[in-house]
């Protein structure tokens, strides 16, 4: 399992690819041959990747609809050979002379065609933007090209997908895009290969990311083996998969992983430490238990802007006793209808948002839009085309709009930018400009949209110390943190055990009246929560599905509740043979271990819910 391939700077995939381009005995003033397949060349060719053309058009046809249609560029398919198979757009801008090579059939690979978005995509396998003077050859300088390389389940490159353009489109929109369709046509073409036959595990970041194309994507089958993944699966572990074991990659089993609730977000530890949310997905004929959980049971993880009406929160529901809490709720209260921002700290997972929303359905702008944006969900090329929009007219000569932008959505409203300490430094610049101005220049655009709206930003690092790094502007921190709010964690709280029932009584199905038992609340309020109320969240809608109408207990818990509990010494206990029907000697056992489950259950060689489902029995 090695770690992926490092990608090349962008000067040194020019310089080596002008020097292939030499080597292949091409000048500057070369015509591109295209090497075009007759007749029935492309016949057969178009036949052959009749299935890839056909997923791509699925795949791509809603960007260039919603994104791409009205700006003066073509969207292209080609294979592996760098043969053009289809595509999408205009060709106005092409010279008259070079229309062959934007046909079906026509060839850009670099020894025919020069260095060029789609044949240099493929020489370095990577995605890559050529500028217009960036082209070898002279002739193809008329135009900018964005392509990226579309992998198949085994990791060979089977074609590029190119945006091409004689505009001056900006290029990391366009870097950006590609990269984004590319994906999703590699993670269709995953999933079309094992036609819904196997395990699907979704994984990222957090929840906000989780429904996103970027995600981390695994098909792996019943005994736990990985049989395919993407390569943002590759970027997010930090090594190359092959076919290896789910549980070598997380820190969870086999039996728990099956067990998880479809459709439910959970978290996972990757065996390096990162913690990420996930989604698991079962294959249409599972070859285990029958279901455990209510078809009901549901949970659709935010998008990375969400432009919804609010749930009605209010701001006395946010804390229950706690004294920090309770007084972050009073400044902001105070400032409510006042013109000063306000930057909410905390970890993440402590509720920044829901404290958020609460605020806006407490103010006068509560009738009007919330938009909350996540800085660190937005792929870094696309953040400033999302958050002010883009003039299509403005790359063609006509004065139409293009998208208007989270900004402009969030006019006469409220504007949440969460992990703010995530924004890239040049969108940093521009978000100042609309704090000082109150107006949004779109990109590409030279007019100035004037916005009235309400901002608060969040974060869970220190911006100070970000400052002092170079990394987040010094007069924009200044700015959005006329007011900082801190949200303690969980793990700090003096009201955790009256959160806690809140949050049952907010998961629960109607029919289920049981609550928390004391053993549980002990241990809630024993457990550190990492990943504050949104841990407690997965926690508690695991359990109770795993309940039903039973009081929830410990063994009702996933395992991965316990593994930040355990306090036990590095090297693990010598098996004891203990028959788990010897009432005294299991009693005897537990006395010896203080009462620690995970020790005794370690000790015994069992699951830690095999051992407290035979206590519960011996007890009844």
């Amino acid at each position: 399992m090695a770690p992926p391939a490092l990608p090349l700077s962008h000067d040194a995939i020019i310089q080596d690819s002008w020097s292939r381009c030499r080597a292949f005995g091409l000048n500057h003033q070369s015509a591109p041959a295209f090497d075009q397949l007759p007749a029935e060349g492309i016949a057969r060719l178009l036949e052959s990747q009749h299935s890839l053309v056909q997923t791509t058009h699925q795949e791509v046809l809603p960007y260039y609809e919603n994104i791409l249609s009205n700006s003066n560029c073509l969207i292209m398919l080609a294979d592996n050979q760098g043969q053009v198979l289809t595509s999408w757009g205009t060709q106005r801008f092409i010279e008259p002379s070079l229309t062959r090579g934007f046909s079906a059939g026509a060839s850009w690979l670099e020894h025919c065609s020069g260095t060029n978005a789609i044949g240099t995509a493929l020489a370095c396998e990577q995605a890559v933007h050529i500028e217009h003077d960036e082209h070898f050859l002279k002739a193809n300088r008329f135009m900018t090209g964005s392509a990226a390389p579309i992998f198949d389940a085994e990791r060979k490159v089977i074609a590029v997908l190119d945006v091409s353009s004689d505009s001056y489109l900006p290029p990391s929109h366009t870097l950006g895009m590609v990269k984004m369709m590319s994906q999703t046509v590699e993670n269709r073409l995953i999933l079309n290969l094992f036609h819904g036959q196997h395990f699907q595990l979704t994984f990222n970041t957090g929840l906000n990311n989780l429904d996103s194309q970027w995600a981390g994507l695994l098909i792996f089958d019943e005994s736990g083996q990985v049989l395919s993944a993407n390569r943002r699966a590759d970027n997010l572990l930090g090594i190359r998969l092959s076919r290896v074991s789910v549980e070598s990659l997380f820190n969870v089993s086999l039996l728990e992983l099956l067990n998880q609730p479809e459709g439910l977000p959970f978290a996972l530890q990757s065996c390096g430490r990162h913690r990420f949310q996930c989604l698991v997905k079962r294959p249409k004929q599972a070859p285990i238990q029958p279901r455990l959980f209510s078809a009901t049971q549901s949970a659709e993880p935010e998008s990375a802007a969400v432009a919804a009406k609010p749930q009605a929160i209010s701001l006395n529901t946010l804390h229950f006793g706690d004294s920090r809490v309770e007084k972050a709720v009073r400044q902001a209260e105070r400032l409510l209808e006042k013109d000063i921002p306000l930057l909410i700290h905390g970890e993440t997972g402590v509720g920044k948002e829901v404290f958020v929303k609460a605020l806006h359905q407490a103010s006068s702008r509560s009738k009007q839009s919330f938009i909350a944006v996540n800085c660190a969900a937005i792929p870094a090329e696309l953040v400033e085309s999302e958050l002010f929009g883009y003039e299509k007219g403005a790359f063609t000569g006509a004065n139409q709009k293009g998208s208007i932008g989270l900004i402009r959505k969030a006019d006469k409203g409220t504007l949440f930018l969460d992990e703010i300490g995530d924004m890239p430094l040049p969108t940093q610049a521009r978000l100042l400009r609309v704090l000082q101005e109150r107006c949004v220049q779109p990109v590409g655009s030279s007019e100035l949209f004037p916005v009235d709206l309400r901002i608060i930003s969040a974060t869970n690092r220190s911006l100070r110390e970000q400052v002092q790094l170079g990394r987040f502007r010094e007069d924009l921190y200044y700015r959005i943190g006329g007011l900082t709010l801190e949200l303690p964690p969980l793990r700090e709280r003096s009201d955790k055990e009256a959160l806690f029932n809140r949050l049952w009584e907010q998961h629960r199905e109607p029919s289920q009246w049981a609550g928390l038992s004391r053993e549980v609340l002990a241990l809630f309020s024993r457990h550190p929560w990492p990943g504050n109320l949104r841990q407690v969240s997965s926690v508690m809608q695991v359990a109770l599905a795993m309940a039903e109408e039973q009081p929830v207990r410990p063994e009702h818990l996933p395992d991965d509740f316990f593994v930040d509990l355990e306090m036990e010494p590095v090297d693990a206990p010598e098996p004891v043979g203990v028959d788990l029907n010897d009432t005294q000697a299991l009693n005897r056992e537990l006395k010896a271990a203080r009462g620690n489950i995970s020790h005794l259950a370690r000790r015994l060689g069992v699951s830690r819910n095999t051992l407290y489902k035979r206590l519960r029995q011996l007890e009844s």
